[in-house]
Parts: C-alpha cells; structure tokens; sequence
C-alpha cells in the first residue's frame, strides 16, 4: 500500500478513476459491474483498479470467482484533508472545530454514564 500523497494524487489524475471511488461510495461491486460501467475494456479498468489498490483507495476481497472491490474513504478523506490543511488556513481552523467538538461529545458521553 502507498503512504504518500503524491501516489493518492496520482491514483486521483484520471477521471475514470475517481468515477469508480464515486461508484464505490455506496458499496462493494464486482469488478464486472464496475467495467460494465465503462465504454473501456475490462483490463482497461483491472488497470484502473489495480492503481487505486496500489494507492490504498480500494480493497478488493474475492468471493468464488468474483473480485469485488470497496472503497476506503478513510484513507481518502485523511489524505485529502491533510494536504488541504497545509494550503489552506481554512482547513486547520475547520479540524481544530471538529476536534473541540469531538471532544467535547465524547467528555458529554463520558459523564451520561456516571
């Protein structure tokens, strides 16, 4: 799996890419289904895939002899927060608020239960 930005930015270049992340975001699909999806050849897309794998974008899990893939939109979303929060001010001061919050909710939960 890739740990650095630059290889999720460049799994994240190519629009065919970034349509199958925003395929997976309501589940798993069959590699199948995903390339039938497309006007491109299924290796094509295996290509495609196997990118986004390599970035830590998607899992992949196989049931029988199909090759079903999902998306890890943790690893997305940290790794696009990140790099919006060194460029932009903005996104500091928005996590350091979620932060508060967070904790804030969790120190309430804490106490409910006493």
């Amino acid at each position: 799996m890739a740990d650095t930005a630059s290889d999720i930015f460049a799994a994240l270049a190519h629009p065919t890419r970034r349509q199958i992340l925003q395929d997976l975001k309501d589940g798993e699909l069959a590699a199948g289904e995903i390339a039938g999806r497309f006007k491109t050849s299924g290796p094509t897309i295996s290509r495609h895939l196997g990118v986004l794998r390599q970035a830590g974008l998607v899992t992949e899990r196989r049931d029988a002899n199909r090759i079903l893939y999902s998306l890890v939109s943790e690893r997305l979303a940290l790794s696009v927060g990140d790099f919006l929060s060194t460029v932009c001010p903005e996104q500091i001061v928005l996590r350091e608020v979620r932060k508060r919050v967070s904790t804030s909710e969790a120190a309430a939960a804490s106490t409910a239960r006493l």
